[in-house]
């Protein structure tokens, strides 16, 4: 090696600096080689869409007129829209939350039973499901016709277990009939009634489907020689026309089941039930008392809740996400409670503490970490929700279930489109995601230095 000897001092070798400075140069440029298309494609893709929405909310409806903050202003003071954003508050809060604790309780439980990993499997499941597919299943879900829709065929079927459904829907009494209405659906004959003289009860407007399957021909009522009232209900309509009306004709069928009272001074003194045949009788105590048939007889059947209605679509809404990614919510706490010193339980349980207390104490602490990370990952999710509201709610009710995605779509590419407002949205969607993401980095970083 070459050495020189400035004047005055020792000799020392020549500086490679400029060797370095080469090297490192030459790195620089393979690097940016490499990055540069990533970096093209991140801004193409994601820089210049933010930073045009963010110019093209300040314009008006064409594009041309400056409008300042109008198009935020107009977010928060339009009814639709301010539906939307009160919606997606309610998405943030409860979704998330509900998502993360039911995935708390079955990754827990998961781990005390005997097939526990096919129980996973089929939480999970529903994560493979599209949301476009998953939105297609739970509007037939949430049918109003309990026929068709699952949840009403349950619940109708619970109600019905508890409280009688009515006889016959939309019966009714012809003008030319012996009843007339009596007042909260029911009906009551025109004149008190006798012992000896038979009761007519005749009826119509009682479909073919609806009749009692056991109901036989109507039974002309013949006089009572005890006391007792005696009478028929039937309905009075003979299928292919003919027939008279008040009159018992041979094919006409016997109102099975129909409830008939006997009303003195505004008390039921004796009530009954028709017969297959349509009879009834009365004790002797209802002589000379009107007969009614209540209103219980012809109410509307119960057709269960209307889920998709204006006041219950958002909740409905959100319990098919909530079905979608509690899945995903245990899977990752499952991962985590696998870590969990086991050593540190049985202490817990040595010193005396229920199961309750440890998994309070000791598992949920423990967890934090993990509930964290699926808690902001799923209120990252919310905020941005679109398919299942889009999908689901009806026309109807689709403005009661509006969120801020989805009035996004509908201000930029519907009938009425107004891409200043659209952008404007866009942007508070992006304000709003920001926060989130600002924490989740730092607890990533917070993670990492531990």
């Amino acid at each position: 090696m070459s050495t020189t000897a400035p004047a005055g001092g020792p000799a020392r070798p020549d500086s490679p600096a400029p060797q370095r400075k080469s090297v490192l140069g030459t790195r620089a440029l393979m690097a940016a080689g490499f990055l540069l298309p990533a970096l093209v494609l991140l801004g193409a893709l994601v820089v210049y869409p933010i930073g045009y929405s963010v110019h093209r909310s300040f314009f008006d409806r064409s594009g041309e007129a400056f409008a300042g903050f109008d198009n935020y202003v107009e977010i928060f003071t339009d009814e639709s829209i301010f539906t939307a954003v009160k919606n997606n508050a309610i998405w943030v809060v409860v979704a998330p939350a509900v998502a993360t604790v039911l995935g708390l309780i079955f990754a827990v439980l998961t781990e005390r039973v005997r097939w526990g990993t096919a129980f996973k499997l089929i939480i999970f499941m529903p994560m493979a499901i599209s949301m476009l597919a998953s939105g297609i299943i739970f509007r037939l879900v949430y049918e109003q016709d309990p026929d068709r829709g699952v949840a009403n065929a349950v619940w109708v079927g619970v109600h019905d277990t508890f409280a009688e459904s009515s006889v016959f829907p939309r019966a009714r009494p012809l003008p030319v009939h012996p009843l007339t209405a009596g007042g909260g659906g029911s009906f009551v004959t025109k004149e008190p009634v006798s012992a000896g003289t038979p009761v007519l009860l005749p009826l119509v407007g009682v479909a073919p489907a609806v009749m009692p399957e056991d109901a036989r021909p109507a039974k002309a009522p013949t006089s009572a020689s005890d006391g007792k009232i005696e009478g028929t209900a039937w309905l009075d309509f003979t299928r292919g026309g003919g027939g008279k009306p008040n009159v018992v004709d041979g094919t006409e069928l016997g109102l099975k089941g129909l409830k008939v009272e006997a009303v003195k001074d505004g008390e039921v003194v004796a009530s009954a039930r028709a017969g297959a045949d349509g009879t009834f009788a009365l004790p002797a105590a209802a002589e000379g008392a009107q007969l009614r048939l209540p209103a219980e007889n012809f109410r509307e059947p119960y057709n269960g809740v209307d889920w998709l209605g204006p006041s219950l679509v958002t909740p409905a809404i959100i319990g098919s996400y909530v079905w979608m990614w509690a899945g995903f919510a245990m899977v990752l706490i499952a991962a985590g409670l696998a870590s969990v010193p086991r050593e540190l339980l049985e202490a817990a349980r040595m010193d005396g503490a229920n199961e309750w207390q440890v998994f309070r104490r000791i598992t949920v602490p423990l967890l934090a970490p993990v509930l964290g990370v699926v808690l902001v990952t799923l209120m990252i999710n919310v905020l941005k929700i679109f398919d299942l509201v889009y999908i689901i709610a009806p026309g109807s009710s689709q403005d009661d279930a509006n969120v801020l995605a989805l009035q996004l779509y509908r201000s930029s590419f519907g009938t009425d489109s107004h891409l200043g407002l659209g952008s404007a949205i866009a942007v508070l969607l992006l304000l709003l995601v920001l926060p989130v993401m600002f924490v989740n980095i730092r607890r990533m970083r917070r993670e990492s230095r531990r």
